[in-house]
């Protein structure tokens, strides 16, 4: 396996630390120049590969090492794997020197399956048994009630410091109990009843009276079919809202109506008549009077009822 090319003071060698390679496995080629201090060596330059069929998959850098007769020694190592089933033969890598070239000798490497094959059976048999490990299942329940664990004091802990801030705030007078939600038709009614009492629209104020009504309307419409509507165009608006009003096309064509009136007070500066901004406010109080979820009768409360 070793060459020894001795011109111009030169000697070049290339060594495999093995001669046969199991599939997958890796081995190293040594590239080794000895040269006078006076001579300037180029090592053999290499890719991805170094032949096809055997990859390289690292490399050192060129170490320098001065010998006891004042020459150097020029060592790199290339780790190769191969993945391919073949006996390779690998021609002379050549090292260069200014205008001259430095050939070792070929070299062969034998990359096997990690398998044997049974002659009496013609069958292939692996060398050795699949080891199939245990699975340890303390190991992994002791990580997830331990995982548990902690989240639960996580948890605990931050209800714990919101009863001793909420004590605290009781002492001092300052703790306020948060309202309950309130039902969206509800506030959608009030904030109508607030629009149609400021009467913004006989001050001349007509954008600001239709935005404040489709503000309102939109708002209701988040609340009540959890649709995006406050970041939606009215065309978006009409378009997921359909579905919804199918059973309902006067409330639907009503609703259309309003949205684009709307839009034309916004947009195209349009000026509408006085019916027609009374008109947009009695479709929103109908818009949200005619969606509001009836509430279900106590069966109980009907049969005392029919009994009486």
């Amino acid at each position: 396996m070793n060459v020894l090319n001795i011109i111009l003071s030169i000697v070049v060698t290339a060594t495999l630390d093995s001669t046969q390679l199991m599939i997958g496995d890796q081995c190293d080629l040594r590239l080794q120049a000895t040269t006078d201090k006076t001579e300037q060596v180029q090592f053999p330059v290499y890719g991805e590969e170094l032949i096809p069929g055997i990859e390289i998959v690292d490399r050192t850098m060129v170490d320098t090492t001065s010998l006891k007769d004042g020459r150097l020694q020029l060592t790199q190592y290339l780790t190769v794997t191969s993945f391919k089933d073949s006996l390779f033969l690998i021609d002379p890598l050549v090292f260069t020197s200014g205008d001259d070239s430095f050939p070792t000798e070929p070299l062969s490497l034998n990359v096997i399956q990690p398998f044997e094959i049974d002659t009496a059976q013609n069958a292939i048999t692996d060398i050795k048994p699949v080891y199939r490990a245990p699975i340890w299942w303390w190991g992994i329940l002791r990580w997830v009630l331990l995982g548990l664990l902690i989240a639960g004091h996580a948890v605990g802990g931050w209800y714990l410091y919101k009863w001793i801030m909420k004590r605290k705030a009781m002492k001092k007078g300052e703790y306020v109990e948060p309202e309950a939600k309130r039902p969206a038709e509800e506030v959608a009614i009030e904030k109508l009843d607030k629009i149609r009492e400021e009467k913004i629209w006989q001050q001349g104020r007509q954008k600001d009276y239709h935005t404040e009504l489709t503000d309102v309307v939109r708002e209701y419409i988040a609340e009540r079919y959890n649709i995006s509507s406050q970041e939606q165009t009215s065309s978006e608006i009409l378009e997921d809202i359909r579905p919804v009003l199918q059973m309902r096309r006067d409330l639907y064509d009503s609703l259309k109506r309003m949205l684009s009136l709307a839009d034309l007070v916004k947009f195209a500066k349009w000026n509408p008549l006085p019916d027609e901004n009374e008109q947009s406010l009695r479709s929103a109080y109908e818009f949200v009077r005619e969606t509001t979820p009836v509430p279900e009768e106590n069966p109980d409360e009907n049969s005392e009822k029919t009994e009486e």
